[in-house]
């Protein structure tokens, strides 16, 4: 093994590979180092640039054009192995230029997106939505809170709650805490969470003289 060791190997690597070899995954042979496997013996690679070179000819097919990312492992497994290769397969495909330009999205269109209308006056439009998953604090062990921003103002309200409470118990603390203090909403905007979606959240809308806009999910420019 001393014949193969390379000076571009970290001494931690080399002790692996050193491991490896008395255990029979690799021969050395005139020279040359294989990985050996029990269906395949390919060269085992360290140089940068040789392996950069076999990720171009095997991402690359001039009767096929560019691979896809199963196809060129398939295709570098038949000839070389070096530590990490499928992670740097799948790193190289996933940054070829030309194959980001020609690849055609898949599923479907993206929607287009909705203009919101202005307010004119704070606390007209609002934007609520919750924050989840904290650690139990205050009086009552609150693990959650509410957050409403009046689009007009931008000032923000924290409401703190808990993850489990219903749509009544939301709906009688906005009324409460909010509503009470800044009047009535004419539009609540927010993501499709169950509070918000159920029945009797509905109801409560059409009490308040409010309309409800739903956001596209993970899309906060909404």
């Amino acid at each position: 093994m001393k014949d193969c060791k390379d000076p571009s190997l970290s001494s931690k690597l080399y002790k692996t590979w050193k491991k490896a070899y008395n255990e029979g995954r690799f021969h050395l042979l005139y020279g040359i180092l294989y990985h050996r496997t029990k269906h395949t013996c390919v060269m085992a690679l360290t140089d940068r640039t040789l392996i950069n070179t076999i990720l171009h000819e095997c991402h690359y097919s001039v009767a096929a054009g560019h691979l896809s990312e199963d196809r060129t492992l398939e295709r570098v497994k038949t000839c070389s192995w070096w530590p990490n290769w499928k992670k740097d397969v799948a790193e190289y495909c996933q940054t070829c230029d030309r194959c980001q330009k020609a690849n055609r999205a898949t599923g479907k269109k993206f929607g287009m997106m909705i203009q919101i209308q202005e307010p004119k006056s704070p606390w007209e439009i609002v934007h609520m939505d919750w924050v989840t998953a904290l650690p139990p604090g205050g009086d009552r062990s609150y693990n959650a809170c509410l957050v409403l921003v009046d689009r007009y103002s931008k000032t923000p309200m924290f409401l703190p709650c808990h993850k489990d409470d219903t749509s009544m118990d939301t709906a009688v603390m906005i009324w409460n805490k909010v509503i009470s203090h800044t009047g009535s909403f004419q539009n609540i905007i927010s993501d499709r969470d169950p509070k918000f979606t159920s029945a009797l959240w509905t109801n409560l809308h059409t009490l308040f003289g409010t309309k409800l806009s739903f956001s596209t999910a993970y899309h906060p420019q909404n």
